[in-house]
């Protein structure tokens, strides 16, 4: 079995993936270029939204920042209220169990 020659002898070219010259529009059939007015507006669009979005993220850092010391100071009252909440238990306790030691030694005479 034998291949036919031409299909081995001339394989096809590489395709050139870059578009021809022709099917790039130039740059002179573009718009034309921005002028200092259209430019100064733009910038000013630009300084516009940057300040506002500044001023979002200080809204929200400043709000994240008083949530945090909510949570903080809640946090740390609550651990003091814990503290004092298991020492009384302790003092009730001991007193507790001394008063069953002195009614059962009470009871033993």
């Amino acid at each position: 079995m034998e291949e036919p020659a031409a299909a081995a002898a001339s394989p096809d070219p590489p395709e050139d993936p870059s578009p021809s010259p022709s099917s790039v529009p130039s740059p002179a059939a573009a718009a034309p270029p921005p002028g200092p007015r259209e430019l100064a507006a733009a910038m000013e669009a630009v300084e516009r939204d940057a300040a506002a979005i500044s001023d979002s993220y200080a809204s929200l850092f400043a709000s994240l920042r008083v949530a945090l010391a909510n949570v903080t100071s809640t946090s740390a009252e609550n651990m003091e209220c814990l503290g004092d909440v298991v020492g009384r238990l302790q003092e009730s306790a001991l007193e507790a169990s001394s008063k069953g030691n002195k009614y059962i030694n009470s009871c033993l005479r």
